[in-house]
């Protein structure tokens, strides 16, 4: 019973976010709803593991479909240089991440993870793969993409001149993918398979595995069908609910203390980004806004959209961002894992020195 409550607050939550136009509808709406429901109500909130990875495991091979052959034809160009950009940004976020745990409480691993540019499920899942407070990653992450979603496209907007908004309604019908016979969906198995495989063995397996395995599978001679919307925004509303189920109001009075901290470094790292895509359009034949835009910490969907408003190339702005997210999902949590683990390494040392 418990259960049925929890994620009816959840679907609550989800569907009045969605009529709200707010970003991230279905997992903010679930999280706030699945979180405030527990809070003051004292009812512990129930979502199975079981539902969890397997929102996780649909937003993975969500994210996989949008590779294809087409994709890395396009970014073939620039994708040294993109990738240099990208790691200077994560290099920047990581130091920031890490200057400004020695100032407060929060812990070096939830603040890096609360600063890099990934998806909030992602980042979220990792840092808690690496024992970070994954609490604080979504609450600190949320603050990101608020900044995020609502500086970059007024922002670009107001620096370029406006484009055809017309297109708008053709690249939401490009991601909403094509359909396929029926039993295109048993190739889903594969994925599924893949993330329960390698859920333990590496930070963020359950999506990497989907992701991956469905991106490699997109560029084969095979069609994968699309993922029906009710299904991706179920995933969604599972992935909320589980995060609203960890986040407790002593955390949210910790995080509150920081909110403003946060949002500053957000800003920080948008404007550097600003920066660094103006010099990747310097260094490549892209122009400033579609350069700009693929360097971005996105939101995906905002950044792509804003190309086509304002007459940038939404082909690359895609293609790049998805480039972003596969290094981010994939790189990161690793990278970081074996540099934190380092750090310890590295303290134990000068200790047995003393």
């Amino acid at each position: 019973m418990r259960i049925v409550e929890t994620f009816l607050f959840a679907l609550i939550g989800g569907y009045i976010f969605y009529l709200l136009h707010f970003p991230l509808p279905w997992v903010l709406g679930a999280l706030v709803f699945v979180m405030l429901w527990q809070g003051f109500t004292k009812r512990n909130a129930v979502v199975p593991n079981s539902i969890r990875d397997g929102g996780f495991i649909v937003l993975g091979i969500y994210f996989g479909l949008y590779f294809t052959r087409e994709t890395f034809h396009t970014v073939i160009p620039y994708l040294l240089p993109y990738m240099l950009m990208t790691f200077l940004l994560i290099l920047t976020c990581v130091m920031l991440g890490s200057v400004v745990s020695k100032w407060t409480s929060v812990d070096q691993t939830t603040s890096v993870f609360s600063l890099i540019p990934g998806g909030l499920s992602e980042m979220a899942i990792a840092s808690e793969a690496l024992k970070g407070n994954s609490s604080l990653v979504v609450i600190f992450q949320t603050v990101r993409l608020i900044a995020v979603l609502f500086l970059i496209p007024p922002v670009m907007t107001f620096i370029f001149s406006a484009g055809d908004g017309s297109q708008t309604a053709g690249v939401q019908a490009a991601i909403a993918g094509n359909h396929h016979a029926w039993w295109s969906y048993f190739l889903f198995l594969l994925p599924i398979i893949a993330a329960v495989l390698i859920r333990d063995k590496i930070p963020a397996g359950i999506i990497i595995g989907a992701l991956g395995v469905t991106a490699i599978i997109n560029v084969s001679p095979l069609e994968l069908a699309s993922v029906p919307s009710v299904v991706m925004n179920g995933a969604q509303v599972a992935v909320g609910a589980s995060l609203g189920k960890k986040m407790i109001f002593a955390d949210l009075k910790l995080g509150g203390k920081y909110i403003f901290l946060y949002f500053a470094l957000a800003v920080t790292v948008i404007c550097i980004s600003f920066g660094l895509g103006a010099l990747l359009a310097n260094v490549t034949t892209l122009n400033y806004s579609t350069a700009i835009l693929s360097i971005s910490p996105g939101g995906f969907f905002e950044m792509v959209l804003t190309a086509y408003n304002i007459g940038g190339d939404p082909a690359v702005v895609s293609a790049l961002q998805l480039v972003r997210i596969l290094l981010i999902v994939i790189c990161v949590p690793p990278a970081l894992k074996w540099w934190f683990q380092r750090d310890k390494r590295a303290g134990k040392e000068i200790v047995r020195q003393h």
